[in-house]
């Protein structure tokens, strides 16, 4: 497992474990990372992540992006 932000862009990834608190871990699944689900990294500026997640590009922190193991 490695976080999201070392992920390889444009290859589909499955979510394996998501962290953070309780609030972080309710927000991450409202914009659709879920345990089991796919992720594909489409680019990172700044340190930012964009992905794709639920056929909708989502725009995420890298500290969030951090939380997010695949």
């Amino acid at each position: 497992m490695v976080p999201l932000t070392l992920a390889g862009t444009g290859t589909a990834q499955t979510i394996q474990k998501i962290g953070g608190s309780s609030e972080v871990r309710q927000h991450l699944s409202d914009l659709g990372f879920v345990v089991g689900g796919e992720v594909t990294v489409i680019s990172t500026s700044a340190g930012n992540v964009i992905v794709k997640v639920k056929e909708a590009r989502v725009a995420i922190s890298k500290e969030m992006a951090n939380r997010i193991m695949v």
